[in-house]
């Protein structure tokens, strides 16, 4: 079997509210929503990826908190791992530079008002779990 590569999703929080991002590509992905993420490259850390690719998607300085347990498969040979991320003091506020043309912030009870990737919906639902253990949401 083939090594699986992993694909990071952040899960980042900021005053209560989860940031979505809306795909403009590819096309059979355009309009629909996913947490912003990307591949971990050879030799990277998962939760530097997560920091390279909120800096390279959203414009954002971020920083990895923990990963949410699990993961989720993707195509293959693609598996996602959810990790929690904040932004740093000071950071710009996220824009859609690449991949995705609108942004949201939601809360909780507002994160079912998009129409989710099908593959990112488990991972999306496991993640709520988490940040609701971990901080009451």
């Amino acid at each position: 079997m083939s090594e699986r590569i992993v694909v990071v999703g952040a899960a980042l929080w900021h005053e209560g509210r989860l940031l979505v991002a809306r795909r403009s590509a590819p096309a059979e992905l355009a309009g629909l929503w996913e947490l912003p993420g990307g591949k971990v490259e050879p030799g990277e850390a998962p939760d530097a990826a997560v920091v390279r690719e909120l800096r390279e998607e959203l414009g954002v300085d971020a920083e990895a908190g923990e990963r949410v347990p699990g993961q989720w498969p993707l195509r293959t040979p693609y598996v996602m791992q959810v990790w929690t991320a904040r932004l740093r003091p000071g950071s710009a506020a996220p824009r859609p530079l690449q991949d995705h043309d609108e942004l949201r912030w939601l809360t909780p009870d507002r994160v079912w008002d998009v129409d989710w990737i099908e593959h990112d919906v488990p991972a999306v639902r496991d993640t709520l779990t988490h940040l609701e253990a971990r901080d009451g949401v």
